[in-house]
């Protein structure tokens, strides 16, 4: 686990302690639906074990993978922004085990303590902001001449 973004990196232990003390464990099977584009966002999970890959509807063919997350990672950001609206779809593309956060009380937790909100904002962005720079990579090697997602 060296990316910056999982749970271990992402948050101090004082605050990963006190956001898993709201967590469950839940098992999906491999191709269970986690989450589907467009509805209301209402929790997300951290990976145990198991693959999860996050998917973008495309009109007329089946849903592009655009992530695989795995051991340690977020999966699902949309529970932190308003209006609350998943932007992709998930689903478990093997045999997953997690921990389960409900999303109304985690943000509670966040206005109730401006420190430990401030932590799980900074980290759920740091998420999002590596995610769309991976996205941008890719896509500069799918269409830019020569190549060019890897930075210079």
């Amino acid at each position: 686990m060296t990316s910056t973004t999982n749970l271990s990196a992402g948050l101090t232990a004082e605050h990963r302690e006190r956001l898993m003390r709201v967590a469950h464990e839940v098992s999906f099977e491999a191709g269970t639906r986690l989450f589907e584009e467009g509805r209301r966002a209402d929790r997300f999970w951290i990976v145990r074990t198991g693959t999860v890959v996050l998917d973008l509807r495309v009109p007329g063919r089946r849903a592009a993978v655009v992530e695989s997350l795995g051991h340690g990672e977020l999966v699902g950001w949309s529970w932190h922004f308003a209006p609350y609206v998943w932007h992709l779809g998930a689903e478990a593309m093997s045999p997953v085990r997690a921990y389960e956060f409900d999303a109304e009380a985690v943000r509670a937790l966040c206005a109730g303590d401006p420190e430990f909100g401030r932590a799980v904002a900074c980290w759920v962005g740091r998420v999002v902001a590596d995610r769309l720079h991976a996205s941008r990579a890719r896509l500069l090697d799918l269409y830019a001449p020569y190549g060019g997602g890897s930075p210079i």
